[in-house]
Order: structure tokens, then sequence, then C-alpha cells
């Protein structure tokens, strides 16, 4: 017996055409409330400069060292302090959605939408492959959360010698500036937003015994 409706049930009753997921009256002009009224649904779509951008799904091994990285921060963090992954956050007139927050915890398990400065002391970024993604990690987001007054801006990079390799930036006068960096093989101390060292060669890779 099959499961699938007989073809006079689909006759009777077809199929709704194709609808999109929510209506977009504009191309750009989108503001941080109109983002954050969008429906729930699944997808990684962030305001840049008044525009929706929409992120492609996560390669596994993105995945997996976004959630590594938040177990190392999260192992860390003082109990004021929670760690979450994907979570949406105001920079500014954007709305962004870093691959891992660290906030205030009172903050994050309030169930309110769209955390910002001062809740937000750190924020992780993993690069993802492409041109666009890689310009959006290094010299869009990063700025703009500077400007937001994040303290702690984290970027790992998947790809090329030693990777993967990890880049910690604090907040001084305004901008950004390298704070610590480490490869594959070595050990990266952070001090803020946590006192934690680790090898991030544990970011990716199978997992040890």
């Amino acid at each position: 017996m099959s499961a699938l409706p007989n073809e006079g049930w689909l006759i009777a009753h077809p199929p709704p055409s194709h609808t999109p997921l929510f209506p977009l009256t504009k191309t750009a002009g989108y503001t941080a409330d109109e983002w954050l009224r969008l429906p729930q649904t699944g997808e990684r779509m962030e305001l840049i400069d008044g525009s929706l951008v929409v992120q492609g799904v996560p390669a596994p091994n993105h995945a997996i060292c976004a959630g590594r990285l938040a177990r190392v921060l999260l192992d860390a963090a003082p109990d004021d302090l929670e760690v979450a992954e994907a979570v949406g956050t105001l920079v500014g007139d954007d709305g962004l959605i870093p691959d891992v927050v660290v906030a205030d915890a009172e903050v994050m398990t309030s169930g309110m939408q769209g955390i910002s400065f001062p809740d937000v002391v750190a924020v992780a970024e993993v690069v993802s492959p492409g041109v666009g993604n890689k310009k959006r990690d290094y010299e869009i987001k990063p700025p703009k959360c500077a400007a937001a007054g994040i303290p702690t801006f984290i970027r790992v990079e998947l790809e090329g010698d030693g990777a993967p390799w990890v880049e910690v930036f604090h907040l001084r006068g305004g901008r950004y500036e390298l704070a610590t960096a480490a490869k594959a093989g070595e050990v990266l101390t952070l001090t803020q937003p946590c006192l934690v060292s680790f090898d991030p060669a544990i970011l990716t890779g199978r997992r040890k015994p």
C-alpha cells in the first residue's frame, strides 16, 4: 500500500503554488526593527547596510568549528556570561548573526530578540569559503562590531597554511587591534571575554579520545 495520495486526491487538492517565505516589499532600506520582525524561518538572514543578506547553509566543518569554539568559551566563562551559536545581534543599524556570541547570561536567557552592546562582550566568526564571505568577515563585520562597541572580535580561518588559525582582536580607541593569534599546533591564550588557553587544532578534524 502506498503512502502517497492517489491521483484523484491530488486533482481535488492541488499543492499550493510556490510562495516566498515572507513578502519582500523592497530590496533595500530595511531597518533593524523590520529585521527583528522577520519570521523565524531557520535561515541566516542578516541586515547589512539596509539590505537583507541570506547566508548559505554552513558546511559541516564550519558548523563543527563553531560548536567546538562555543564549548571552549562556555567551559571557561564565568556564571554571568552565556555562550551560544547564531544569535541575532544588533550592531548599530545592522542585524548580524555571528557564528558564536558571548553575552550577559540574564539577557541571553530572557527570550528577547536582538541583543546588543553592552550585553554582548564578544563575537566570533568562522570564515566560509568564497570572496563574498571573506569580505564580510574580514572587511565588513569587524569595523561594524567595533563601532558598536563590542569589546572582542574572534575570527577563525579554516583555509591556508596552519589552519585552523585563530585571531583575537580587542577594541582600542574605537577600532580593533590584534591582541593574539595562533595556528594549529600552537597555544592560543584569551584574556577576554574569559581566560582560556587551547590549541586551535581542536576546532577541526576528528574528535580526540
